[in-house]
Order: C-alpha cells, then sequence, then structure tokens
C-alpha cells in the first residue's frame, strides 16, 4: 500500500541506489552495491562490523553525540535540550520512549508548535518490554539515547521531507567514513499510538544504525491505506521523525563484542575487579563476540529460544554447554547490573521516587533487580557507587543531587532485604499448601510483597516443587505498569452547546451575577456564563443558589464537560436570565486552601528537592490535602520547618498573578514543573504564579499569599511507599483546628487537675501506672488461671492413657486459652467452652500425636462454625451449645479415630 511513498524517493535514483527485494525475509530494500541480494539486516544477515569496525575512526558517548547535533546544526536545525526521562508532559506514559514522544500530543496533532523547526536532539529514553534480554544479546540496552531530527511540515508550509531525510542520513554516514555501497535502506512500513508512515531502516554491517519514519498517516476505520492490519488516512501535517542510536553509533565505530563494551567499559571493568566474575581474557572476549553475532540473528533471548542459542554456539565454538554457561551467565549478569545502574541515575536524577505503583513501580523494580544481580555476583561495592560512576563519564546534569541518589538507593537497599526476609516465609507456606508454584504466584510475590522470582524458584526447586521460571518475566512485569491509567469519564449531557465562559478567571471574587440559561437537561442547567466553580483539579465545586422569578433553587453540584459547565440544581428552572449567588465562605476557603497548597508544594520542593512531585491534591471546605512523592516520612521537627516556610511565605504577603501563556513558551520558561497537577489541553495554558511557585493551573486563588491567613499541618502519614500525604488547613478552619485542640488541652487539663504545660509529664505518669497495674491483672489472671485449670484436672477423664478435660464455663476467650496453656504443661486433651452469647471453644492438646487444630474442626463440624491455631492450642466458634457429657463424648470419638 505504500510502495509509491519509498518509490517517489528520488535522491535514492539519483544517487545509484536501486531497490531489490530480500530473498529471505521477503522485503524491500534499496542498494548501490550491484552484487548484493540480501537486506543485510538481521536474520538474513549477521553482524559484520564486530571486530570489523565500520567507521574511520571510534567514538566515546559524548564525541558521537556532539558529532551528531553539530552536523545538523551545520544544515540549519536548532539544537534543543534534552527532555527529561520521566515524561511529565504526557497523561498517558511515565517514562519517555522516543525522541518523537517529547512533542506528542500538542505538537505532532498541530495544536501547539515545535519548540524549533528543523530541529536536533539526543533524548535519553528508557524501554522495558525487552528488560530479559538485556545483557544476553549483546545489544539490547534499558536506557539509550536517540539521537533525531525532526521536521514539523503543515498543509502551507514544507520544511523538508522523504529526500532531504534520506541525504542527512547518507551524508552523515558518508562523514563517518561508510561507503556508499556499505549503506543499505530497507523499507519497514512504521505504525504507533494511532499514526503511521513509510520507514526506512539504515543498515550498516548488519546493524540497523537509523530508522527514518515519514509520519503522514492517522488511524481511521474507514481509512483507505492498510498498515500491519489496520486502517489509516492520510494526515493534514506531516512530520520527519527519526532515530539515530548513539549508542549502536559508539559500538559500530569500536567493534566490540557488545555494545555495553563499547558505551561503559569503565563500569564493567569495576563491577569485575569488585566481584567474583573472572576477569576477562582475549578467549573469554571471543566467546562473547561470538554469542552477540548469532544473539544478532536471533532476535530477543528467552526461554527455549536462549538454550537454543547457547547449544548452537557451544557447538560452533567446541567446547560444552555447561563450559559455555559458566562464561556466559556471569559475563551477562554483570553486563545487565552496568546497564540497569545507568538507567537508575536517570530515573533518580530526573526525579522518579520509588514506589509500588506508577513510574515508581518501575524504578523499584531496576533497583531490586540489580541489587539481586549484585548479590549473586558477590558485588562488595553498593549500587551508588556504579550510578555514580555512570555520573562522571555521561556529565549530565540532573535535577536530584547525587547525595539524595544515595540516600534513596540505601534505603531501598534496606527495604528489599527486610521484604526478602518476610517474603521466604510466605513462599514456604505458598509451597505446602500448593505443592506447585505458577506463574501467578511469582506475580503475586514480586507486586505484592516484593519477592524476586529468582528467590522463589529456587526455594521451590530445594524443597522438589514443580516450579519454572517464566519467560520475559520482568519484562512482563514493567509492560502491566508502563502506562498510565487513563480514566473515561460518560457523557453527561446529551445536548449540543457553546463553551461556557468563565467568570471565575475574571474576578475569583464576584460572588453575584446574572446569566442566561440555555439548556435544561433534567435536574443539570447549562449557562451562557457562570462564575460558579466546577469541580476541577481537586478543588471542590462551589454551591450557591438561582433566583427565578423570585425564587431561590440551591445549586449542589458543578461540573464541566468540554468546555461547557453544568449546575445541579435541586428545583425547576426554565429558559431566559436567572440571578445567581454563590456561596462566598465556601469559594473563599477554597481558594485559601488552592493558594496554601501552591506553597506548601514550593516549600517542600525547597526544603527536600526536586524529586518531590505532586501525586495528588484536594482542597475543601474544612480541610485540604496534598500528596507528594518523597521517599521517608518527615520528621515532627521537619514538619515545624515546613510549616515555619509556609507561613513565611504568608506573612511576605507576596502577590498571586496568572496569565495565559503559549504552551511551548512557557515550558522553556519554567520548565515541565509547571504540570505538577497534570497535564492541561490547549495550545495555551493557564500559569499561576503563587509566591515564587509556579504552575499551571485552572483552580481560583487569593490575590495575595498574606490573604491565606494562616497555615497549620494537622497530620503526615505515608500512604504508600514513596507518597506521603500532608494534611493541613488554612485561613479560618485553621484558626478552628487550633481552637478545637485548644479546647481538648484545656478539657484534659481540667479532669487531671494541672496546669495544660504540665499535661505531658502527668499523661507519662498516668501511662505509667497504668502499665503496672495491667502487669499485675495479667499476673492475677495467670494465676486465676492456674488454679481453675488444677480445678479441672482433679475431674479429667482417661482415653487410653491420654487425660481429658471438657468444661461448659463463664470465661471469655483470653482467659479460656490461659486455662488451656496450664492443662497443656499437664499433657492433658480437651475443649473449653463458653454458651454465653455467640458459642466460643478453645480446643488444645499437650500430647504430641494429638493435633488441637485437628481436634478444633472435629468440633466444628458438629458446633457448625469452625476456628484454627496452633497444634497446642486452636480456638474457634459456632452455633450450637454443648453440655460437657457431648463435648466429651466428641472428644473420645475423636481420639478414637487416631488409634484405629
Amino acid at each position: 500500500m505504500l510502495e509509491k511513498e519509498y518509490l517517489d524517493i528520488t535522491f535514492l535514483k539519483k544517487n545509484g541506489f536501486v531497490r531489490k527485494k530480500c530473498p529471505l525475509c521477503g522485503k524491500y530494500f534499496w542498494t548501490v552495491d550491484e552484487d548484493r541480494t540480501i537486506c543485510g539486516d538481521p536474520p538474513c544477515d549477521s553482524y559484520k562490523f564486530i571486530g570489523n569496525p565500520v567507521f574511520k575512526r571510534s567514538f566515546d558517548l559524548d564525541e558521537m553525540r556532539e558529532f551528531y547535533l553539530s552536523f545538523f546544526e551545520k544544515r540549519g536545525h536548532k539544537r534543543i535540550e534534552r527532555y527529561p526521562v520521566v515524561a511529565r508532559w504526557r497523561d498517558d506514559i511515565y517514562l519517555t520512549i522516543a525522541s518523537i514522544a517529547d512533542f506528542q500530543p500538542f505538537v505532532t496533532s498541530g495544536v501547539a508548535p515545535p519548540p524549533a523547526n528543523p530541529l536536533t536532539i539526543s533524548q535519553p529514553c528508557i524501554r522495558m518490554d525487552d528488560l530479559d534480554s538485556v545483557g544476553r544479546t549483546g545489544r539490547h540496552l534499558t536506557l539509550f539515547e536517540m539521537m533525531a531530527h525532526h521536521a514539523f511540515n503543515y498543509p502551507d508550509k514544507e520544511v523538508y521531507w522523504k529526500n532531504e531525510t534520506v541525504q542527512y542520513c547518507t551524508e552523515l554516514l558518508q562523514e563517518l567514513g561508510v561507503k556508499l555501497e556499505d549503506i543499505v535502506y530497507k523499507e519497514e512500513p512504521w505504525a504507533g499510538g494511532g499514526n503511521a508512515g513509510p520507514c526506512l531502516e539504515a543498515i550498516v554491517g548488519g546493524i540497523e544504525l537509523a530508522t527514518l519514519v515519514f509520519m503522514n498517516l492517522e488511524e481511521d476505520p474507514n481509512g483507505d491505506i492498510v498498515v500491519k492490519g489496520s486502517r489509516y488516512r492520510k494526515m493534514d501535517n506531516y512530520i520527519v521523525d527519526t532515530g539515530y542510536g548513539l549508542e549502536r553509533f559508539v559500538w559500530a565505530s569500536k567493534g566490540t563484542p557488545t555494545v555495553y563494551d563499547a558505551i561503559f567499559p569503565q563500569v564493567v571493568d569495576k563491577i569485575i575487579e569488585n566481584s567474583n566474575v573472572p576477569k576477562k581474557d582475549k578467549e573469554v572476549e571471543r566467546i562473547i563476540a561470538e554469542s552477540s553475532k548469532l544473539a544478532g540473528v536471533m532476535g530477543e533471548l528467552s526461554g527455549e529460544k536462549l538454550l537454543k542459542l547457547r547449544q548452537e554456539l557451544a557447538c560452533k565454538l567446541g567446547i560444552e554447554l555447561n563450559e559455555l554457561e559458566s562464561v556466559l551467565m556471569p559475563m551477562e549478569k554483570v553486563y545487565t547490573l552496568a546497564d540497569h545502574t545507568r538507567a537508575i541515575l536517570f530515573m533518580l536524577g530526573d526525579g522518579l521516587v520509588p514506589s509500588n505503583a506508577g513510574a515508581g513501580y518501575l524504578a523499584r523494580l531496576m533497583i531490586r533487580r540489580s541489587l539481586r544481580l549484585a548479590e549473586e555476583i558477590e558485588l562488595s561495592l553498593d549500587l551508588f557507587d556504579l550510578v555514580e560512576l555512570h555520573e562522571k563519564i555521561l556529565k549530565f546534569r540532573f535535577e536530584v543531587p547525587l547525595e539524595t541518589v544515595q540516600e534513596i538507593l540505601e534505603l531501598e537497599r534496606k527495604r528489599y532485604r527486610a521484604t526478602v526476609q518476610r517474603g521466604m516465609s510466605l513462599v514456604e507456606r505458598r509451597i505446602l499448601k500448593k505443592k506447585k508454584i505458577e506463574k501467578r504466584d511469582l506475580i503475586e510475590f514480586y507486586d505484592s510483597h516484593g519477592v524476586p522470582p529468582e528467590i522463589a524458584v529456587r526455594i521451590a526447586r530445594q524443597r522438589d516443587v514443580e516450579v519454572e521460571m517464566p519467560k520475559d518475566f520482568y519484562a512482563e512485569l514493567a509492560n502491566r505498569h508502563i502506562k498510565a491509567e487513563r480514566k473515561v469519564k460518560e457523557r453527561v449531557l446529551k445536548g449540543k452547546y457553546p463553551k461556557t465562559k468563565k467568570l471565575y478567571y475574571e474576578n475569583p471574587k464576584l460572588f453575584e451575577f446574572t446569566a442566561r440559561v440555555i439548556g435544561v437537561e433534567g435536574d443539570k442547567v447549562v449557562l451562557d456564563r457562570t462564575a460558579f466553580y466546577p469541580e476541577s483539579g481537586g478543588q471542590d465545586c462551589d454551591r450557591g443558589f438561582l433566583i427565578v422569578n423570585g425564587k431561590r433553587i440551591r445549586v449542589l453540584d458543578v461540573q464541566e464537560e468540554d468546555g461547557v459547565v453544568y449546575h445541579v440544581v435541586d428545583g425547576s428552572v426554565s429558559f431566559g436570565e436567572v440571578r445567581c449567588v454563590i456561596d462566598a465562605e465556601r469559594r473563599l476557603r477554597h481558594m485559601r486552601h488552592h493558594s496554601a497548597t501552591h506553597l506548601l508544594l514550593h516549600a517542600l520542593r525547597s526544603i527536600y528537592g526536586n524529586h518531590i512531585w505532586q501525586a495528588g491534591a484536594k482542597k475543601e471546605f474544612n480541610k485540604a490535602r496534598l500528596d507528594v512523592t518523597h521517599y521517608k516520612k518527615p520528621s515532627e521537627e521537619e514538619i515545624r520547618k515546613i510549616e515555619k516556610f509556609v507561613n513565611s511565605e504568608i506573612v511576605a504577603n507576596k502577590p498571586i498573578t496568572w496569565e495565559w501563556i503559549d504552551r511551548i513558551k512557557a515550558e522553556r520558561m519554567y520548565g515541565f514543573r509547571l504540570y505538577q497537577g497534570g497535564v492541561p489541553p490547549g495550545k495555551e495554558i493557564r500559569v499561576v504564579r503563587v509566591g515564587e511557585d509556579v504552575q499551571a493551573c485552572g483552580g481560583t486563588h487569593c490575590s495575595s499569599t498574606g490573604e491565606i491567613g494562616f497555615f497549620k499541618i494537622v497530620r503526615v502519614e505515608s500512604i504508600q511507599d514513596g507518597v506521603i500525604r500532608f494534611e493541613f488547613t488554612a485561613g479560618e478552619s485553621a484558626l478552628e483546628y487550633v481552637q478545637d485542640v485548644e479546647s481538648i488541652l484545656r478539657d484534659a487539663s481540667a479532669i487531671l487537675r494541672v496546669e495544660p504545660s504540665k499535661l505531658p509529664k502527668t499523661v507519662e505518669r498516668f501511662f505509667e501506672e497504668w502499665k503496672e497495674r495491667g502487669k499485675e491483672i495479667e499476673r492475677l489472671r495467670r494465676e486465676l488461671a492456674k488454679v481453675k485449670a488444677e480445678k479441672l484436672l482433679e475431674n479429667a477423664e482417661e482415653f487410653d492413657s491420654i487425660k481429658v478435660v471438657c468444661e461448659v464455663i463463664g470465661a471469655d476467650m483470653g482467659e479460656m486459652i490461659k486455662i488451656a496453656e496450664e492443662l497443656v504443661k499437664h499433657e492433658i486433651v480437651g475443649v473449653l467452652m463458653n454458651t454465653e452469647g455467640k458459642v466460643k471453644i478453645v480446643a488444645f492438646s499437650g500430647v504430641e500425636s494429638v493435633d488441637a487444630r485437628d481436634l478444633m474442626k472435629e468440633i466444628g463440624r458438629r458446633i457448625k462454625g469452625g476456628g484454627g491455631g496452633r497444634r497446642e492450642i486452636a480456638q474457634g466458634a459456632g452455633q450450637i451449645a454443648l453440655s460437657k457429657d457431648e463435648l466429651m463424648n466428641l472428644v473420645f470419638e475423636f481420639l478414637s479415630k487416631l488409634t484405629v
């Protein structure tokens, strides 16, 4: 369907390229080499550059990056700075997966202009869908830099298109020393994210170095162009979307056995020097090089495919499989660890905080996998030592300082060890219960309990339990969490209305206004303009009333749908003009809480650093809350420091201003911290400045920080690993909170008859006395249980030399257990029952051959109940009360079955 798209690239024909069909894969390719018959792309061919570099000189990462960017600068492209690997400007993905992701969705859709046109960039990207192949294939990386040049073309303005793009690629390769006859352009249609287009892959020496995508199609079920099974139609705008693999360029320039040896040899050597992995010699390098060549042909490696590669390689090299694995497997772990620690540097350096959900889950996955690898090769270094070495090699600037990265990694190490210790007993219990460990068990062990699958597999095999390590396990885990969940709201309004004019932006203190009713759908009223704020951005909606013909009709809720604000009312409203009155106190409280939220976030970022990122917020009438990413709960002293910081900003009475700014300009001015509260749509965004804090925000705010009045933190808690919740109040609600606390203190002081300042010592004294009395009560209860047990012993009966005690007594569960503990010491078997209210029972056994849990099951069947516990003592409940004789008969019957 796209054949014409390739045939009209005149540059290829003018420069002697001819189109051929590869007999192995059936794909078309372009070459000037008349003798070439195959496309040269694995698996049709193998890597030819290993041991035989394809460029005229070798390059390090920074040299190659600079060569590329300068090349395109000389050709009219503007160099732009890299974006973070955490995609803060997106609400659909967590991590930056390609350079084009920097400009999605607003630039690619034509809503906003690009930061430059044309432009060039070297964008660090993270992809985790091949996580299990990293370290094994010699080429897979978790983090890689996508060097790129982009041109955004519009119907009325074309920057450049296919011919120029292929020309640039060819000239770049030639400047690097590649002969024209060694360049192959393979046709490979591209599709992704709702777009598609023709694509050429640039192949040199058997390795794909660049991908040239000509994005000119958009998905449409009625489209007349089919690409990879989906229908598309032509787009109005069309985009040059290229990707040149920086690491692959460096690898091709050096011809090393693996990409890892080319891009971070210092890290690889450091790991080997400080682990149980033997140093590489020429023979080891030869084996690894041959493995990379074969892996290039075989693609991703896991399961049977990995075993097949090793068997073929062992046969080719003339060595035993176990000898080959003794060389490859330790080095695979070294390479994987070197790769992962580089990705961890970018994740944490760009502000990710490890947690159990969202983007933080992916960071924790990488860290814990790295910790396990470090344990397996007995690495004597900390992960941070490798992360720090990567930072020195790369010389990149990161938002988060290395000191914070080190602190996070140390905390994660401690959490990992504690988690594994707890989780091992869980695995043991599951093995006893199921006698088999399945894939879903391994996923649960990791996702819910943090136990790495390798540890679970090892324990299972030690117990001779059936288990198999699933292929691509870590990639599957990552893919379950790689995309952000998007909540799709169902449409509420049935009619079509013009967008509502929002008066609350013009004047947030406008509490009375007139408007015209343009829509009524049941209890929902649409006005042509409104000052009622709809629930949005965590801020509760306004309330108030509409005055219709002198009658007040309450506004219970306000929502927005596609720019149309609708008001939920509790009365009948007809079309025409209405007077509207807003609950001013409610609005003002929301404004104070919203402005205070911005100040609190600014305080936290100022005190702790740029890894602090808003994870959720809510602004209500009496209180507000802010959830932020942070790796540990603040101390009481730190909380006081935060309160002092915010209140000093309030006292400073700094202005609060807002303005509509072009999205790209705002991003250039303030960075992606703009999107703390989420990513608003549109070419222009509303930027609110509260003191020093700047955010894209659609909420209502005070005019100055002084209007907030007073700020007080009420509660701080960790709602999940890596996310801290601050609950606070501001203005009148903060005053009310303090007054309530003072009232409690006064009441407590009156009850204890002491001054409020002496309350802590007085309460402490009472508490100590209470604890001592509790200990004395506990001692007396045990003595009483001992006496009651001795009394019951006097009436013990005997079954086949086993003494049996059964009794219906008026004691609570705690007391019955204490009596049972005393009877167990005397090697007694029996049951105690309380029939007051709900039937409660305790079964006990001081005899090795009798399990109290089995006795409990037997009793439970009779009384329509059940329970559980330990071998010596089990407790439970039921619905049917039994007499002492009935209990004794049941126990005798139970014991008789054991002796049969």
